[in-house]
């Protein structure tokens, strides 16, 4: 654990069997054991306690996400018929039609005269409804 090797506690086994004597050197080991034993369970506690905390944190903040989550769920299910526009249908594609070829004379291109005329802006002009597919759904009217 701490990189103590057997030669080093033989060493400071040694040193205190010295130091305290063979009567009190049992009751010494004893007692450092109690302690370190103490620490040990101490420090397992206040590891357990803040790994508690971490997960009920963590488990608040997805609870947290989860409820927000919904909550904008909700809120598009609410708000979404309301702001929803329908969607043109387009016309069904019809079908393409081939003309014959035929061979003409050539075409004389004659240039016309343009002069600068200001920009106008378009008229707006009024959309047709398109015709209903058959194959899509109706749509509201």
């Amino acid at each position: 654990m701490f990189g103590i090797s057997f030669s080093e506690l033989l060493l400071v086994g040694l040193v205190a069997l010295l130091v305290l004597g063979p009567e009190r050197l049992p009751g010494a080991a004893r007692t450092a054991g109690l302690w370190v034993g103490r620490l040990k369970r101490s420090f397992n506690a206040i590891k357990q306690e803040v790994e508690r905390e971490i997960g009920a944190d963590e488990i608040r903040r997805q609870l947290h996400n989860e409820h927000i989550l919904s909550l904008e769920q909700e809120a598009r299910k609410i708000f979404s018929p309301t702001q929803q526009q329908p969607t043109p249908v387009e016309p069904a594609a019809s079908p393409t039609i081939h003309a014959p070829v035929v061979e003409s004379a050539p075409v004389e291109v004659v240039p016309v005269a343009t002069t600068p005329v200001e920009h106008v802006a378009p008229a707006a002009a009024p959309v047709a409804p398109a015709p209903q597919d058959p194959t899509l759904p109706p749509r509201a009217p």
